[in-house]
């Protein structure tokens, strides 16, 4: 798992936009699986790519049809054992019809942390071996959050994955946290590296900043980290890249 952090405007929403080639680089690649994405069309990154964004895409429609949204020909068998695996499988029953509920447009008669554990369960139906993940866990209760920190668990088992933390506190299981700045990276490494460190990833961490969207950044960064892109870093991100290269651990078949 790699975590991209920093303040807003430092470039992580852009990251998720190229791993999935939403518009192409001017230089460097970005690699998925070992391929140039420029390689391969945007309908075979999506059978290999599942997305959870910030606000999920429900549509007036079923449970059922919502979870299997992204995955035609899903059985209700799948659909139910993907919602149990993430936790929305009680609070799916307890709706008035189970899985045949109607949702109103963006889910709105879901609370916000039912709508995330819903879009979890479409994402670990569509089986991709690489998920995106705009972490959301803002503006829920801390009961909601432990579920869909749980429901994250069980997501990310077996998969590649990158996400955009807004929080510190919620990524510092990740295998790697890139720090953001200006579309730079200034700070990579995992949780235990950075604090060694002392850069502004440690600052803002042990002064309890609940995301980096809290303080005005414009200290430097400090000395003696590992700061850049170019061989060597050991951040596996090649010069001129703008995402980390080849951040694919398991393999897809894409063609």
């Amino acid at each position: 798992t790699v975590a991209l952090v920093g303040p807003t405007g430092s470039g992580k929403s852009s990251t998720m936009a190229l791993a999935h080639r939403f518009y192409d680089v001017g230089g460097g690649r970005v690699l998925v699986g070992g391929h140039d994405v420029r390689d391969l069309t945007q309908a075979s990154l999506g059978r290999h790519i599942a997305m959870v964004l910030q606000e999920p895409f429900l549509f007036t429609g079923t449970v059922l049809e919502n979870i299997a949204y992204a995955t035609p020909g899903a059985t209700r068998d799948a659909v139910e054992a993907a919602a149990r695996a993430v936790g929305a499988h009680d609070f799916i029953m307890a709706l008035p019809e189970g899985y045949d509920t109607p949702l109103e447009q963006q889910g709105g008669n879901l609370s916000v942390g039912q709508r995330q554990l819903i879009s979890f369960a479409r994402a670990l139906v569509a089986d991709a071996s690489i998920l995106i993940l705009d972490e959301a866990t803002a503006n829920v209760d801390s009961y909601t959050e432990r579920l869909i920190q749980q429901a994250l668990v069980r997501l990310l088992e077996g998969r590649t994955a990158l996400v955009i933390a807004h929080r510190l506190a919620t990524i510092r299981h990740a295998d790697r946290i890139v720090v953001l700045r200006d579309g730079q990276v200034i700070e990579t490494g995992s949780h235990a590296e950075l604090m060694q460190e002392n850069g502004l990833y440690a600052r803002l961490y042990r002064l309890n900043y609940a995301s980096f969207d809290d303080v005005k950044v414009e200290d430097p960064p400090a000395p003696g980290g590992r700061f850049g892109s170019g061989a060597g870093s050991g951040c596996g991100w090649r010069a001129g890249s703008s995402v980390p290269a080849g951040f694919a651990a398991r393999r897809p078949r894409i063609g």
